[in-house]
Parts: C-alpha cells; sequence; structure tokens
C-alpha cells in the first residue's frame, strides 16, 4: 500500500501552492480578520480552475476528482485561511448538491456566475427549532399553480449576507419524505434577510424570513422525497470541512515551529525544552493519523460518494485535530499566539466552529457508533405506550 501521492496528484499539489504562496501569502491576515466575502480573491481563484473542481466540463467544472478538490483546499488553507472558504464554497456544500440534482435550465441560469466567482449559492436548512434533529424542520412550502409559496425561517447560513441565492430546505407535506428543496433567489418578494449577526470566528450570517414567499415551481430542486438525496450529498460537504480543519491546524503547527526555532527564553531556544518537543510529537502525531482518515474517505470518493461511515470519521478525527493542534499552537507562541497580530488565534476560532458545523462531534460519534454495531439508535425518546 503506497501512502505517497502519485506523480499526477503531486504535480496538482505543486501547481496550487505555487498559486497560493504567489498570490494569497501577502494579505492573509488581513483577509481573515475581514467580515466580507473576498470577490477579487474569488474572481482569481476561478480563473485558475479552483472552483468547480471536482463538476463535469459540459456544466463547467473541471472534471477533476474528490481527492483534487482536498488537495485544492489544503494547500489553500496553509498560506491563506480565508481563501480556502472560496474553494469550498465553489465545490462543496450546496453549490455540489445544486449541480447534482439541478436541471438543465437551472444549471444554466445559475451555475455560471457561481463558478465564475461572481455570485454565492448559501445553504438554508437550520432553523430555531431544527438544528442537529434537521428532520423536524418547519419551513413549508404549498404548490400554488405554477408558483411555490414559502414561509418559514432558517439561521446560521454561511454567506448569507452576500449570497445571491439560496438553496432552502423546506416541507411539502409531513414526515421525512415530505421534504424537499426549493432555489430562492435574493430579492424575491416575501424573502427578507436579516441584518447580520457574528460568530466567534468574525463569520457573518443573517436569518431567512419568508413570508409568503413566491417563486416559480421551475426554482424546485427536489420535491417530496428529496431529503435522502440531498443528505447523502452531505457526506462530501464534510470532507470540505475537515480538509479545511486539518489544514489550518498543520498551518498553525508550522507557524508554531518557526517560533519554537527562534524564540530565546532563559538563553535557550524554546525548542530545546522537552516540554514543548513533546507537545510538538502530539500534534504532529494527532496531524497525521487525521490526514489518513481524510484520504481514505476521499479516495472511496473517486467513484462515487463516500460512506457516512468514512466521513464521518475523517470529519471527527479532522475536526479535533485541527482544533486541538490550532490552540496548543497559541499556547506555545504565548502572548504573540494571543494577539490578532498573528494568524494563529484567529486559527483557532475558526477551527472551534467546524465542531459543530457540518455535523456536531457528537453527532458524528452517534454515527460511528451505528456503524459499529451495525444498526440504528433514535436519539427521541420512546413513543409513550397507550
Amino acid at each position: 500500500m503506497n501512502f505517497e501521492l502519485d506523480q499526477d496528484y503531486q504535480a496538482y499539489v505543486d501547481s496550487v501552492r505555487r498559486l497560493a504562496q504567489e498570490h494569497l501569502a501577502e494579505g492573509a491576515l488581513e483577509r481573515a480578520h475581514s467580515p466580507h466575502y473576498p470577490w477579487g480573491t474569488a474572481q482569481l481563484l476561478a480563473e485558475h480552475g479552483l472552483l468547480g473542481i471536482t463538476f463535469s466540463e459540459e456544466d463547467g467544472g473541471q472534471g477533476g476528482t474528490l481527492m483534487h478538490a482536498v488537495l485544492a483546499i489544503q494547500e489553500v488553507a496553509q498560506v491563506c485561511p480565508k481563501s480556502a472558504d472560496i474553494v469550498q464554497a465553489g465545490n462543496f456544500g450546496p453549490i455540489r448538491t445544486f449541480v447534482e440534482y439541478a436541471s438543465a435550465e437551472q444549471k444554466a441560469r445559475f451555475l455560471p456566475d457561481l463558478l465564475a466567482g461572481r455570485k454565492l449559492i448559501a445553504l438554508g436548512m437550520s432553523e430555531p427549532d431544527a438544528g442537529s434533529a434537521v428532520t423536524e424542520l418547519k419551513a413549508s412550502a404549498r404548490i400554488e399553480g405554477d408558483e411555490v409559496v414559502i414561509n418559514g425561517s432558517k439561521v446560521f447560513s454561511t454567506h448569507s449576507p452576500e449570497a445571491e441565492l439560496f438553496l432552502v430546505y423546506v416541507r411539502f407535506g409531513p414526515g421525512v419524505g415530505g421534504i424537499g428543496s426549493v432555489l430562492v433567489e435574493r430579492g424575491t418578494p416575501g424573502l427578507s434577510v436579516g441584518k447580520p449577526s457574528a460568530f466567534m470566528s468574525g463569520e457573518t450570517w443573517s436569518q431567512l424570513y419568508f413570508d409568503e414567499c413566491r417563486i416559480p415551481k421551475a426554482n424546485i430542486l427536489l420535491g417530496e422525497g428529496g431529503f435522502k438525496k440531498q443528505i447523502s450529498g452531505f457526506n462530501v460537504e464534510r470532507l470540505g470541512n475537515s480538509s479545511r480543519s486539518l489544514a489550518i491546524g498543520r498551518h498553525c503547527f508550522n507557524i508554531a515551529r518557526e517560533h519554537a526555532m527562534t524564540r530565546r527564553q532563559f538563553g535557550r531556544e524554546l525548542c530545546e525544552f522537552q516540554g514543548l518537543q513533546w507537545k510538538f510529537a502530539d500534534m504532529k502525531l494527532k496531524l497525521e493519523s487525521a490526514q489518513l482518515l481524510l484520504y481514505k474517505a476521499a479516495m472511496e470518493g473517486e467513484h462515487g460518494l463516500p460512506s457516512a461511515q468514512s466521513t464521518a470519521l475523517a470529519k471527527l478525527a479532522c475536526n479535533q485535530a485541527g482544533w486541538e493542534v490550532a490552540n496548543e499552537a497559541l499556547q506555545i507562541m504565548g502572548g504573540t499566539g494571543y494577539s490578532q497580530e498573528a494568524i494563529v488565534e484567529y486559527c483557532v476560532r475558526r477551527t472551534r466552529g467546524w465542531m459543530i458545523a457540518g455535523g456536531s462531534i457528537e453527532m458524528l460519534k452517534n454515527r460511528i457508533a451505528e456503524g459499529v454495531f451495525e444498526r440504528s439508535f433514535s436519539q427521541r425518546p420512546p413513543a409513550p405506550r397507550a
């Protein structure tokens, strides 16, 4: 078994690394602290083929593999963490679900601007009372003639303050089978975008309000019975999350390593203290272990979708490694790491959020346990006896 990248993948890594170092290293700290989406960088990355990496050439993509997308995110994140969010937005999450299930007419309307970095698509899934229990969503959709009428609200939608298109999970009918999704354009009458709120990372999101919001039936992405198709694509989305988390942890590791080799205290370089040597050994172990699980899941996706078990293991390992390594790097760097003059403190805040977003680590553990015991475990209380 070969654990090294083959020549083609290595050449791809080298090319993305050169691009990132040439165009993204300068200004990385400023981008991290800005609440705004870096549109200029998005268009630059689009011009270099880093949006739509896994999409077919017929759809305007690059025809690459899931591994190409994972490698691209990692290389960009290790130079400019904020720019890796652009690679994520152009390859994973709602845009991937859109490309998977959109009609030819829907793709023609929306995909060119999305893949050119001119517009963003955001996901409307979580609700005030439907987070991890996403099937309890209440946002409703009823069909009236040639229109769909939507009522409800959505929270925690990444990129919602600036997105022009929203992929919204809605309930056409009762139960899981009644859940589907629709496409709602910004500015549609009946859609209100709330004022931006900030996450701990500095990212912003806006609550979405739907009040008799009318869209054409042509904007239905998946009607009743579409939930299972939509959620199956979430396994791939989790690999984008995992890639960023792990790569940002590795970025912090490299910064802390350089600090430990040059910073002197008590007449010695920091790397000469055994206590710090052990920290770096533990950090290295976490990063390398998580990397193998990430690559395993990505390779599963070379000929289809990776399994829910593999993506859950990869996300859990990468989320924990990214957060723990970034946090330890901050501790090693002391006041310098804690200061906003260094990017490490941003990385700590950023990696912390991914242990919640895209499936909390607790929900991932539940999913892994189901694989261990080969059975499902309902998180709901048992129904009362008659």
